[in-house]
């Protein structure tokens, strides 16, 4: 780690000797039409001049969501960028991560915004890593352009994730992405090795009049399994025995088990406008088009264990466990949509056919019961979204329900935005969602004997209203009222239940940062309640992050921007959920309340040019507080350790 460390400190001076005003001669394809624009160096939003052969700003290097929402390549530090530096990316206020990069979480929230009409396979724990179809971005640049993150991991790993995209033309994008994983942990048996490959092609018509926009994402993630420490080594932890402070020392209750996620999925979103009509800057102003969605995505879950522990798993039909599923979706879906102020906005209907296909290698029989090799089967839906502005409102609406097949299922959505000027903008959500419970709840198959079984399920019903307030003025803040009718979950024994009561669930969430002089507190706060189903759906009462920081430019001419600080982070007690590796699932217990430490970072980052590096020391307070920390019962979280990283813009 010192060798890290002296790498990270020469790395800095380098970067910071070298800090320059660059030159150079950029093809820009005419994406902008200013010639007196500068490039934007992210030294807190400073703009430098670039000598360009084209005309290139700053905004034209732009990154397209699933949604359409368009951002540019930012490369300023802030401290929302320390708080995504991690594996998956995303800032994780609402998760608890355990000990080892690239395992799972254990929640601290959750969030019921999205709607959808179909299961899914379930093995939810395996997923935060995984790419969905709305986690893939697109890209629009008049440069080639790269980005590299890396991360040290624990003990012998890291994590790299670089991209790299660039226009042909000024109509078509491409873009290819990998992020690789790989970290050995401090405990026995917790290796994480992930793959995530991510390649996109956009292309457009010089009218506009065809677009289209496809992707390829091939994944593969595998963890080692070793289910938690035996009681003995909990009690080696908690009285934080001398003896074990390598935690490699300490007993765990698997050897040998792992499971795996892999996924592979093509997909391809193309729509045509018979008509349209432009306004005087050639902005599209009315249109009629036709589109088709493409998805195609086959997953494979297997866990893996040699030999099989029947102590703690129960019995089993081997000595081996090789347990494998496989699910498979073909979905096509046309639409068409007529923006026109003949129906004050846009309307869009839209129409689906979905193949799917849950299956196993063969069929079983448990106590009489048969358990059949798959289930599938079609199923038609249709739906039909409306988008309009009136004044300062922005009003959307979405529905959709299945018509045919074994699987039903429907949603409505509708969200109105008030937004008054550069103050604020408020937003408020409504939405109802009834569709079945994921396919691991309706049936599994496995070597253990404990874990088959074949459920005729209800749909879960979801309701909620949501308000955000977002303002960089007053705060942001967010409130999200859910009722969950038939919530599906796994009791303590591992068994799949629904309740028979309503879920009620309040969350309020509150975030501002104070700033005097260069110095800036930023706040988040989480209340939750749950005022009927608590024992079937647990979160902490309370969940805060406060980072006090200290920014400033250093060395002659201003070439590094220093971010450094402490951040803390608290949840109270409550009975956490248990972690099954079997499933890849987590279940109720009532065992254990986990919570109540708090974890202290501090960090030391910098930006030169259009490199962030990142120093942390996290769980500072380790060293000297009592080993109580867990984040899972079983599953300790992380001890003291220092780790470094660096993000890397390149722009050719």
């Amino acid at each position: 780690m010192l060798k890290n460390i002296i790498f990270l400190l020469l790395l800095i001076a380098t970067l910071a000797a070298n800090s320059q005003v660059l030159s150079r001669d950029i093809n820009s394809s005419g994406f902008d039409d200013d010639p007196n624009k500068k490039f934007q160096d992210s030294l807190n939003n400073k703009f430098v001049s670039v000598k360009l052969s084209g005309k290139t700003h700053y905004t034209d290097y732009k990154i397209i969501s699933f949604a359409y929402d368009t951002t540019y390549v930012d490369t300023t530090l802030t401290i929302y960028k320390d708080y995504k530096f991690n594996y998956i990316r995303k800032d994780n206020f609402e998760l608890l991560p355990f000990h080892n990069q690239g395992q799972t979480f254990n929640q601290l929230g959750y969030d019921f915004s999205e709607v959808s009409l179909f299961p899914q396979l379930g093995a939810r724990a395996k997923h935060y890593n995984y790419y969905a179809v709305d986690d893939v971005n697109y890209y629009h640049v008049p440069t080639p352009t790269t980005e590299l993150f890396y991360r040290t991991g624990l003990e012998q790993g890291q994590v790299l994730d670089a991209i790299f995209t660039f226009n042909t033309s000024k109509r078509h994008n491409a873009s290819i992405a990998y992020k690789g994983l790989r970290s050995l942990g401090k405990y026995r048996n917790s290796l994480s090795s992930h793959g995530n490959m991510r390649i996109t092609y956009s292309y457009a018509t010089e009218n506009d009049r065809y677009t289209m926009r496809s992707h390829i994402v091939a994944q593969d993630l595998t963890n080692n399994e070793n289910g938690g420490l035996t009681d003995e080594s909990v009690a080696y932890f908690e009285n934080d025995d001398p003896n074990f402070t390598d935690r490699g020392r300490m007993e765990i209750n698997f050897s040998e088990a792992s499971n795996e996620l892999r996924g592979n999925r093509y997909y391809l979103e193309h729509d045509f406008k018979i008509w349209q009509r432009k306004d005087t800057v050639r902005h599209t102003k009315n249109y009629l088009k036709v589109g088709h969605t493409f998805n195609y995505e086959i997953k494979h879950y297997d866990f893996k264990q040699s030999p099989a522990n029947t102590t703690i798993l129960g019995d089993a039909f081997n000595t081996t466990i090789n347990d494998k599923r496989m699910y498979v979706i073909l979905n096509n879906e046309a639409h068409v949509a007529l923006k026109s102020p003949i129906v004050l906005g846009e309307v869009k209907f839209k129409a689906s056919h979905l193949n799917y296909n849950y299956k196993y290698t063969t069929a079983t029989h448990i106590n009489d019961t048969f358990i059949p090799p798959s289930i599938d089967g079609n199923s038609i839906s249709v739906g039909g979204e409306w988008k309009t502005k009136l004044k300062k409102f922005n009003i959307e609406a979405d529905a959709a329900t299945i018509l045919t097949g074994d699987l039903t299922g429907n949603y409505f959505k509708g969200s109105a935005i008030y937004k008054q000027d550069s103050l604020f903008t408020f937003k408020g959500t409504f939405l109802l969602n009834s569709k079945s419970p994921n396919f691991n709840f309706m049936m599994n198959q496995s070597d253990y004997i404990h874990y088959n079984w074949l459920n005729n399920l209800k749909n879960e019903r979801t309701r909620s209203l949501l308000f955000d307030l977002t303002s960089e003025k007053i705060l942001n803040a967010s409130v999200q009222l859910t009722q969950i009718d038939n919530y599906t979950h796994f009791d303590e024994n591992i068994r799949v239940s629904q309740t028979d009561n309503t879920v009620n669930y309040l969350k309020v969430k509150v975030s501002k940062e104070l700033k005097v002089g260069k110095f800036a507190l930023n706040n988040t706060l989480m209340y939750q309640k749950v005022a009927q189903g608590s024992s079937a759906f647990r979160v902490p009462e309370f969940v805060t992050r406060n980072s006090f920081y200290f920014t400033d430019y250093l060395f002659k001419g201003d070439p590094l921007y220093l971010q450094t600080g402490f951040t803390f982070k608290y949840f109270t007690k409550y009975y956490a959920n248990s972690y099954d590796p079997v499933l890849s699932e987590f279940y109720i217990q009532n065992a254990q309340k986990i919570g109540g430490y708090p974890v202290v970072d501090f960090f030391i980052n910098g930006q030169v040019q259009r490199t962030r590096l990142y120093l942390k020391a996290e769980h500072l307070n380790s060293l000297f507080g009592k080993p109580n920390y867990y984040a899972a019962p079983l599953y300790p979280y992380r001890d003291f350790i220092v780790r470094f990283g660096i993000v890397w813009n390149f722009f050719i």
